[in-house]
């Protein structure tokens, strides 16, 4: 994905956060790499692509010290910007301060722990899994988005919001899309745990582990792409359904570059 924006003239930072976190947590982690980032050019300021947990993980920053002052806008890839209703699922299953919680909380602590053991460079990021569940439901997002309300919508659930914000007197642009459909190509090995998942929403529309409409954040470019959660970041192996997930990141880079950004 970095390769392919940097093909096309873009300069990238690639950041890394704690797999399972709250997103409170996570954006304390984010928030000198984006400053970092915004020096590291010269630019002053970054645009921000986020995926699942990243979205309300930078959102958090628009309300987080002097963030704000070096982000030009914010995109939410198949963000959980209203909830997750596979996290309300496991939340409603696994009791809290059980013996089960704890379990599986060391178990996907484990893992996190792997994860990033492999792509952030060596750094020390604690995990939570527990606390990483507990903002994701509904409950939890609608913390992060009292917090951090700007290009949300409470009207309906739904409702979609507008590109620009001001932020505590910065003008933001908030911008995001998502894919519609759980299983996308029959090849791909994680099509059958996302079509599982996916059993959580019903007859509503989402990617395997989100909601479409609890995507929307600011102005939606898309919300019918065929793709899953994990087709967003073009995993696994870069097998997805028929819409190119590079091919949405690099148009959307030169979007931001004809908007100035």
């Amino acid at each position: 994905m970095p390769y392919s924006l940097q093909k096309d003239g873009a300069k990238v930072c690639v950041t890394a956060v704690s797999s399972f976190a709250s997103s409170f947590d996570r954006a304390a982690t984010l928030a000198p790499q984006v400053k970092s980032c915004a020096q590291k050019y010269g630019t002053g300021k970054v645009n921000i692509f986020a995926h699942s947990q990243g979205s309300p993980t930078a959102r958090v920053l628009l309300n987080y010290g002097d963030s704000k002052n070096y982000i030009a806008s914010i995109t939410s890839i198949n963000g959980v910007n209203k909830g997750s209703k596979v996290a309300d699922f496991l939340r409603g299953v696994i009791p809290a301060n059980s013996v089960a919680e704890t379990t599986v909380g060391k178990v996907a602590d484990a893992v996190g722990d792997l994860i990033d053991a492999i792509s952030s460079s060596g750094q020390n990021l604690r995990q939570n899994s527990v606390d990483a569940l507990e903002t994701l439901t509904t409950q939890g997002t609608d913390e992060v988005n009292n917090y951090s309300p700007w290009g949300i919508n409470k009207s309906s659930y739904c409702s979609k919001s507008s590109e620009t914000h001001n932020v505590n007197g910065k003008s933001i642009k908030l911008f995001s899309w998502t894919g519609n459909d759980a299983t996308t190509n029959i090849l791909d090995i994680s099509d059958g745990f996302l079509y599982l998942t996916s059993k959580v929403f019903g007859s509503e529309k989402s990617d395997g582990l989100v909601g479409v409409c609890a995507t929307y954040l600011g102005q939606v470019v898309g919300d019918s792409y065929h793709m899953n959660h994990i087709d967003a970041i073009n995993h696994v192996f870069g097998i997805h359904g028929w819409t190119e997930p590079l091919s949405l990141y690099t148009k959307h880079a030169n979007r931001l570059k004809g908007k100035g950004l």
